[in-house]
Parts: structure tokens; sequence; C-alpha cells
């Protein structure tokens, strides 16, 4: 099948479902007082589909792939946060 949009990728979907899940577990009473972590997690989760949909419409494999590396920096900051919702005791492993 050809990608003809960034929906189409497999990449962009596996991000939207951990955007998905990175706000139903913010809901959670225990981010409440914790607004900063809460919102920073948010937002670095949802750069990294953004990002990937972004690069994908630049048209250029070059760019695409600059897009992909801001996209995989922005993971990087999603499980560095995650860390610190653990550590806090906000998340469960």
């Amino acid at each position: 099948m050809a990608v003809k949009s960034f929906e189409d990728l497999e990449v962009w979907k596996e991000t939207r479902r951990l955007s998905k899940e990175i706000y139903a577990a913010t809901q959670d009473a225990k981010f409440s007082k914790d607004f900063g972590l809460r919102d920073q997690i948010r937002r670095a989760a949802v750069s990294v589909m953004s990002n990937i949909a972004e690069g994908f419409e630049r048209g250029g494999n070059q760019e695409f792939i600059q897009f992909l590396y801001i996209a995989k920096g922005s993971c990087g900051e999603v499980r560095s946060q995650l860390y610190v919702a653990l550590d806090q005791g906000y998340i469960a492993r």
C-alpha cells in the first residue's frame, strides 16, 4: 500500500496512541498539583506525532528525516518525564 498521507504511517498511528495514553494517564488526580510535569509530558507526546506529520508533509526525504530526528528527541523527553512521574508515584511501572 502506498503511503499518501502521514495518517497512513504506522509510526504516526503509534504516536497518536501514545498521546492518547499520556493524556489519559495524566488525568489522574496524582498529576493535579504537578501541572508543570503534566503539561510538559503532554506537549512532548504531541510533539512526537506532530513532527512526524510535519516532516512527511514537507515532501522531501531529507526534511522528513530531520523531523524524524526531532520526533526521536521528543520521545526521549517523554521517556525521561515518565521516569519523573514514576519516581513521584504518579504512575506505576
